[in-house]
């Protein structure tokens, strides 16, 4: 279990969560429909409905980490925590990130996208993920551990407002006629806020392009389970994780799951909570987290996703 002692709200006192459903209809009401640069798994375009500006806060000890109940993502929800923990290892091929428990990568690491950016099959590129966080290259030609190194400064400089880690190499993202971009897919999250107060951890995680009946459920419990890690290495009690989404948007082809989203009762968020502790943040993986009291509605198989 965590060193640190910390309990949650009793579940019978938590209130059920609305942001997800909120957020899912300001988009449908208020968005605007526009052309998009991903592909369905067959190879057809398809357009997306996208709302500019969208922010979810969650106070987690009190009312539970955002794992969506309007549908059970039991089966997967492990698979986005060994993902962001891979990254933060520097993973960035399909192989390593399965190490780590993650599969769903092989879409967009086939041998015809990596080749169109100069990779090799499987290869996420220097551009990408674990590239950033572990290895971000530096003016002097040496590499620059962007965790590693952030909480040195966090325990040093608990007061500093600098605590930021961001996955974006302009470089490898930027594409134009000129410029080849080296990265399969140009990070969508992991712009990390973190701040201290009173012995306790907020963190704000800023993203740019966010689907949200795909991604967004992922990208909740993997940043909650952040916080928490985060939060057992500094020795500090968990608190707020703020999500802001620049572009939220949802696909043309998602939207025969969306009514039988928004007609299900949202539910109390569950526990999530961290059974082994580390003492560096790269050794945390999937299983040091367990899920308890999560009272979802069914699955909905087969939402589509862009590639």
């Amino acid at each position: 279990m965590s060193k640190y002692a910390y309990e949650y709200n009793p579940y019978e006192n938590r209130t059920a969560d609305e942001q997800y459903k909120e957020m899912i209809r300001t988009i449908l009401e208020k968005g605007y429909e526009t052309e998009s640069p991903m592909v369905d798994k067959g190879g057809n375009e398809i357009n997306t409905i996208d709302y500019m500006g969208w922010t979810s806060r969650f106070n987690i000890l009190k009312n539970g980490a955002p794992i969506i109940t309007e549908r059970d993502i039991s089966s997967f929800y492990r698979s986005a925590i060994g993902e962001l923990f891979g990254f933060i290892n520097g993973a960035r091929t399909q192989e390593e990130l399965e190490k780590f428990g993650c599969k769903w990568w092989k879409y967009w690491v086939t041998e015809k996208k990596c080749a169109k950016r100069g990779l090799a099959t499987g290869d996420l590129g220097p551009g990408s993920y674990g590239a950033a966080f572990a290895s971000f290259p530096t003016a002097d030609g040496s590499y620059f551990n962007q965790f590693e190194e952030i909480i040195k400064q966090m325990r040093e400089r608990p007061e500093l407002k600098t605590h930021l880690i961001s996955p974006w190499i302009p470089y490898y993202t930027i594409r134009n006629k000129d410029h080849q971009q080296k990265v399969v897919v140009a990070p969508c999250h992991g712009w990390i806020h973190f701040r201290i107060f009173d012995d306790k951890l907020s963190m704000t995680m800023w993203q740019r392009s966010c689907d949200v009946l795909v991604g967004c459920p992922s990208n909740w419990v993997q940043y909650s389970a952040l916080l928490l890690a985060m939060s057992d290495v500094l020795g500090l009690k968990p608190y707020e994780f703020i999500h802001q989404i620049s572009d939220a948007h949802i696909y043309a082809n998602q939207l025969q799951y969306v009514d039988e989203i928004l007609s299900r009762e949202s539910r109390s968020f569950p526990t999530l909570k961290l059974v082994r502790s580390r003492e560096r943040i790269q050794d945390y993986r999937k299983e040091d987290f367990e899920l308890f009291d999560y009272k979802p509605h069914d699955k909905i198989t087969g939402i589509p996703v862009g590639v």
